[in-house]
């Protein structure tokens, strides 16, 4: 049996659970058929999430609906950073960064096992680097800004680095030119984990929530908005509410214009890329953030496990946001910066995954993205629709909060939000070290489902066969593919290996062979057709495919 340490937990609705939490389909939505709710919430990304919850822990009825899979858009394909924004002081927005750091420390408090602390490392290089000597110094100074201003909660302060230092974090780093370098503390995270774990912790809480629902419509009384007519596995559902959260990201536009047909659009989609390649490729351990030859951008590269991930951040994009990839003139101007600065040589036969993603950002169509504010808006629109848009995945709590504010406003109802201290699913007791100690399997599960771990645990316990790994090279096992389907709302191949797993982020090629195995562990828990099974099969290798040949062939995206 494999058990997870653990220390004492706060005591919290969500987080004393002695059973697994158990979500099924066809009962969420008979529920949403029949309840009316105070406040419906359309889309599952980060901000979605983080709003059914705060309502639903300040003891609203709130649902949740979302087209596809949580954080299936923007929110699994973030550069997976919970960070102030070091960007954000040199815009002079010093009041987001020591918001974004208190959030921070809030997220690393309450999901322990899933934001952990990462070092980030800018090399000081004589010249062609982001900074050279002479620049250092006064970034070293907006390192202190961010120490001061929060960056200090996370228990280290940023340091001056040597060269035998720098190339000890990352000895493949060209020595030519380095002066040094400097280090300072931000966090990551498991982006799609983390959006399932809060919309978990809200069902866990009461709220009704539900991927694979689509808003068609939405429903009117008195031209004011009272819910949303939603198609889920060929049926017809209308939800009843009485205020209406508009949480779609970069659809926002798409979903109030069905609220006010002269709505005028508002969000500008900006773009990020990354790529995979093998850790023993570039041996770093820590980011490293590097210059792209002749561009004003900087990539960085992290690693994750056995793998380095390599990003960009977000320019604009004019195509459709349901069809969003890297292209391969994003792959080579991210393969160039990594050769550049690191020894070795990248090719696109090293790229094991990639994703692309859009953030909605609001503003003006002028100027570039990269200098565009991160500042969310909400607004309450003239049938009563709560929208909200803009912000990052650090402050999507505190967005949360916010649209529920609104909401309780439209509601005429007063109640303070429970988040800033509620634990997420898994963290309550969660000890890091004890954990990481533990090794094996044991760490592996606790670095995904916090002292939840117990309850996958327990499904290899009774079927030892389920510990065995469901794509090779990675650490993921049958038993969370069970778990998947009985606990986590998972409908399709896609949904395991693209989001309740990264295997297809970290070894595309790999979860290609895993996907008839997913599909029939799928369809002996859901009860599938074989035909079903089948069917979800093929669309995973498709959308593979597609993905590939737009890296790789230039094929349009």
């Amino acid at each position: 049996m494999i058990t997870m340490p653990a220390r004492k937990p706060r005591r919290t609705a969500a987080a004393t659970r002695r059973t697994p939490l158990l979500l099924d389909r066809a009962d969420l939505k008979r529920r949403l058929a029949d309840d009316k709710y105070d406040v419906l919430v359309i889309g599952g990304g980060i901000t979605g999430a983080y709003a059914v919850l705060d309502a639903a822990s300040r003891g609203l009825r709130a649902a949740l609906v979302e087209k596809d899979d949580f954080a299936s858009g923007t929110s699994s394909k973030s550069s997976k950073m919970v960070h102030g924004g070091l960007r954000y002081i040199e815009q002079g927005n010093v009041n987001l960064v020591r918001h974004s750091l208190l959030e921070r420390h809030r997220f690393r408090r309450n999901a322990p096992h899933l934001v952990h602390r990462l070092p980030f490392l800018f090399p000081i290089l004589e010249k062609e680097g982001v900074f050279d000597a002479r620049l250092a110094k006064g970034f070293e100074g907006l390192l202190w800004t961010y120490d001061l201003v929060g960056g200090w909660r996370i228990g280290k302060l940023h340091q001056r680095l040597t060269v035998p230092e720098v190339l000890a974090q990352a000895p493949t780093l060209r020595a030519d030119n380095l002066k040094g370098g400097l280090m300072y503390f931000d966090a990551r995270t498991d982006d799609a984990r983390l959006v399932l774990t809060i919309v978990r912790t809200a069902a866990a809480l009461g709220a009704t929530v539900l991927n694979g629902a689509r808003a068609e419509g939405l429903l009117m009384e008195m031209g004011k908005v009272s819910g949303a007519r939603v198609s889920a596995d060929g049926d017809t559902i209308d939800i009843r509410a009485r205020a209406v959260v508009n949480a779609t990201g970069v659809w926002t536009d798409e979903l109030d214009a069905k609220a006010d047909e002269d709505h005028r659009p508002q969000v500008r989609p900006a773009k990020g890329v990354h790529i995979v390649v093998p850790w023993d490729k570039v041996r770093i351990n820590c980011t490293v953030t590097v210059p792209i030859p002749g561009r004003a951008r900087r990539a960085t590269c992290t690693r994750w496990g056995n793998n380095v991930v390599l990003g960009t951040t977000d320019e604009d994009y004019q195509g459709s946001p349901d069809d969003v990839h890297c292209t391969r003139a994003e792959m080579d101007f991210l393969l160039e910066g990594a050769n550049t600065a690191f020894e070795g040589k990248l090719t696109a036969d090293d790229v094991v995954g990639s994703i692309g993603g859009l953030r909605p950002l609001v503003g003006g169509k002028e100027g570039a993205t990269l200098d565009m504010r991160r500042d969310h808006r909400i607004t309450v629109g003239r049938t009563g629709m709560v929208t909200v848009t803009g912000g990052k995945l650090t402050t999507s709590r505190h967005m949360g909060e916010l649209v529920i504010d609104k909401v309780m406003t439209v509601l005429g109802r007063r109640g303070k939000s429970r988040t800033a201290g509620l634990p997420l699913l898994g963290g309550a007791g969660y000890d890091s070290e004890a954990v990481a100690a533990s090794g094996g399997i044991a760490a592996h599960l606790g670095e995904r489902f916090g002292t939840e771990a117990r309850f996958v645990g327990d499904l290899i316990q009774d079927d030892p066969s389920l510990a065995e790994p469901i794509v090779a090279g990675l650490p993921y096992t049958k038993a969370e593919v069970v778990y998947a389907a009985r606990a986590e709302l998972a409908r399709s191949v896609d949904d395991v290996l693209s989001r309740r797993t990264r295997a297809r982020l970290f070894a595309r090629d790999a979860s290609v062979g895993a996907a008839e195995a997913v599909g029939a562990i799928l369809g002996q828990e859901l009860n599938l057709t074989e035909t079903e099974v089948e069917r979800s099969v093929a669309e995973y290798l498709v959308a593979v495919q597609h993905e590939k040949s737009v890296l790789l062939e230039g094929a349009a995206a």
